[in-house]
């Protein structure tokens, strides 16, 4: 309990009851009862996840909590939080639904106006209930990124997307559930959590940086009560279809085939029979496909599971790749890249998965619009390898942003990844 207010630590043992209490009396609409759906991954997680009751039509409030098991646990962190709280469907912009995720506090008393939020956006981890951070752990990758945050004295807060953990289907790489489930996260903590600042930098890798790319871009509007300092994304999805059309000069990305990108078709064929009903996945698939695709819907090791079939994107499908990119196009692509914070980007120039190509589209295309975009390259390093080494170009970066300094960027400098690796 160390570094946790008297009145915090009180509030672990009564949370539940008053803030449920103070939700279901004032909340002026409500959302439906949880229906969950095992044919999008729904299931196996602990009944702390399903919210029986109607939910609350106010977003980002804390419906209840209980401490992250100690497996779990951040090693920089004084203590853990597994969070349930509401938020608001972002596939038809009205609905009440819940998501979860967890909070971890930094050693030491907060500073005075609090402690500065980190709002963390993970990677693919799948599209099951099952494999939600906050309930199956993270990487040793990822428990040293925000590890490291915690202990430059930062909260981290950390969601789990809409339909991970909680019940209905994970919309894969859209980005107003992403935003949403972002925003509300932290909402949720601040709320709860008098300890915590209203200054928050949203950071994220790969489907995590496509997260808080698009919570930057719609928190004017959603959640205009919250700070938010600036960005930081490792691993940006940034080649069609995510990029909106541009005037800026781009360079040719690579096809999407090989490597991982069997699995990430099926995670998309899934997430589209929640993204664009109706829609059936299994018709879609090759006989060869069908065990890879249960996988998907039951557990994490999709990606296995694609290898083990040998799996490719052309020996997999039923239909043209091209078509499942422009079913889920409408909903993952950016509405716009003109960002009002600034924005952090670090590529691996290994990268084959969003590749150095398509990320330095997207920052050209950031920058002929306007935004202030710092971006860096890593020599060497492949997709996930560049998130910790980036930590030495991002932590000043966000120490720059929570203080407010002025920020002009590096566009006038940055040169294409040609022919480097």
């Amino acid at each position: 309990m160390q570094g946790l207010s008297g009145s915090l630590k009180l509030r672990l043992g009564f949370a539940f009851a008053i803030t449920v209490g103070v939700a279901l009396g004032a909340e002026p609409r409500e959302g439906p009862r949880a229906v969950q759906n095992p044919s999008v991954g729904d299931g196996g997680v602990s009944a702390f996840y399903v919210w029986d009751k109607t939910v609350p039509g106010t977003p980002g409030r804390l419906l209840r909590q209980e401490p992250v098991p100690s497996e779990l646990m951040l090693a920089s962190a004084s203590q853990g939080l597994r969070l349930l709280y509401t938020s608001t469907d972002g596939l038809d912009g009205k609905t009440p639904i819940t998501g979860s995720g967890d909070v971890y506090f930094p050693r030491g008393e907060a500073p005075p106006g609090g402690w500065p939020v980190i709002a963390w956006a993970h990677g693919t981890t799948g599209i099951a209930d099952v494999c939600a951070p906050s309930w199956t752990g993270r990487t040793q990758r990822d428990a040293d990124y925000l590890s490291a945050w915690l202990a430059q004295g930062y909260v981290v807060v950390a969601t789990d997307y809409q339909g991970l953990g909680t019940p209905g289907g994970h919309p894969y790489l859209a980005v107003k559930p992403e935003a949403f489930s972002m925003l509300d996260s932290v909402r949720a903590a601040r709320r709860e959590f008098p300890e915590l600042s209203n200054a928050v930098v949203l950071v994220g890798q790969s489907q995590g940086a496509h997260a808080v790319l698009s919570a930057s871009l719609l928190a004017k509007d959603y959640a205009p009560d919250l700070n938010v300092k600036g960005v930081v994304a490792t691993g940006v999805p940034g080649m069609p279809p995510f990029l909106p059309e541009t005037t800026a000069p781009q360079i040719p990305t690579p096809r999407l085939e090989g490597g991982i990108f069997p699995s990430i078709f099926l995670l998309l064929l899934v997430a589209n029979e929640t993204m664009t009903p109706p829609f059936d996945s299994s018709a879609a698939v090759t006989e060869r496909a069908r065990s890879a695709l249960a996988a998907v819907k039951t557990g994490c090791e999709f990606i296995q599971a694609a290898r083990d079939a040998g799996l490719t994107v052309d020996n997999e499908l039923r239909i043209r790749p091209e078509e499942v990119l422009a079913r889920a196009a409408a909903v993952i692509r950016y509405p716009t890249v003109r960002f009002d914070h600034p924005v952090f980007v670090g590529t691996g120039l290994a990268d084959t998965v969003t590749s150095p190509e398509g990320q330095y589209n997207f920052v050209t295309a950031a920058c002929r619009a306007g935004s202030r975009v710092e971006m860096h390259y890593y020599a060497g390093l492949d997709h996930g390898g560049t998130v910790n080494p980036s930590l030495m170009d991002s932590v000043p970066f966000v120490k720059s942003a929570f203080a407010g300094q002025p920020f002009a960027g590096n566009c006038t400098s940055v040169a294409a990844p040609i022919g480097v690796r």
